[in-house]
């Protein structure tokens, strides 16, 4: 009687799909097509559509941004993380909390084919040479300090030749492929600011950018996420444009998200994949405008935001 039932339940207008041992995977009938689209073709479509809408609202920094405004800057970026010397498919370890920077690293990183590490930004020094060895990060970017965590201070203790490294050319014997350092706010020794960065790429550095983003395929990796290793060390998950471009579309369409001009607010954080993909590239994709109420979750922030950003 069950196995009647579970079979009658299971019944869709759909015949099921034949089994295709060259493919690595299926998709079944659905009425919503999967975008086969790069993460920098989403966010110049949706730009080319609401170049003047608000795209991103931070509330603690002040700061507000258009869709033209965000991918210029996104753009700007991108070249200069190609004058750094990064290349398409080398990893860049994204460490803090909720900033624009954040967000501009994630889109100027797929704009350059450079695979994103979304890294916790509550990671103490042992955990943060765990992760960032085991991709292979070649660039890693941090504010100089939230709350308690003193980042550049906490980066030292892994690798003590950064202090007397020019900024780009850091030599760790902990972390080998570790060479380009960005700090946010300030200037250290041995990183780059974000001013160096947005200000490094010239005309050459963007044409290598045109040409790159012509070879970008939906199929490759674009981000690595963390899990939390509670039962043993963190697993690195690689997602393709292909899986977050579908995920946060799907999102959207579930949210039932129309033109009209979606106001979202984000108080989770980005490192992980709701804030991230259902926030960030449902922004990209939908046309959302974004607001990120505080650095790190605070309830009464967020209400205010809910009620000032309608």
């Amino acid at each position: 009687i069950l196995t009647s039932f579970l079979c009658s339940a299971l019944q869709t207008d759909v015949p099921p799909a034949a089994p295709i041992a060259n493919k690595s995977y299926l998709s079944g009938g659905s009425d919503i097509l999967l975008l086969h689209k790069t993460l920098d073709q989403c966010l110049e479509e949706t730009t080319h559509r609401y170049p003047e809408r608000e795209a991103l609202v931070f509330s603690t920094e002040g700061i507000r941004k258009t869709f033209a405004q965000f991918k210029q800057d996104v753009e700007q970026a991108a070249a200069g993380l190609l004058a750094f010397g990064l290349k398409k498919g080398d990893r860049l370890g994204m460490w803090g909390p909720n900033k624009y920077e954040w967000v501009v690293m994630q889109f100027a990183t797929a704009h350059a084919g450079i695979i994103l590490v979304s890294v916790n930004p509550a990671y103490q020094s042992q955990e943060l040479e765990f992760v960032l060895k085991k991709v292979g990060c070649k660039a890693l970017v941090f504010p100089t300090q939230f709350k308690t965590q003193k980042y550049y201070e906490i980066l030292k203790l892994i690798c003590p030749e950064l202090e007397q490294s020019s900024p780009g050319a850091l030599k760790s014997k902990k972390l080998p492929d570790l060479s380009v350092v960005i700090n946010l706010d300030s200037k250290l020794p041995g990183t780059f600011s974000m001013d160096d960065l947005m200000q490094a790429g010239d005309s050459s550095h963007k044409k290598e950018l045109h040409d790159i983003r012509k070879t970008l395929d939906n199929q490759e990796p674009i981000n690595i996420q963390f899990t939390s290793g509670t039962t043993g060390s963190p697993k690195g998950a690689t997602l393709s444009h292909h899986n977050i471009v579908n995920n946060a579309n799907l999102v959207g369409v579930r949210l039932q998200i129309g033109d009209q001009g979606a106001r979202c607010c984000l108080p989770v954080p980005l490192y992980h994949c709701l804030g991230s993909v259902a926030g960030c590239i449902v922004m990209a994709i939908h046309g959302v405008s974004l607001i990120f109420p505080s650095l790190s979750f605070n309830a009464k922030a967020t209400l205010q935001a809910l009620d000032h950003e309608k």
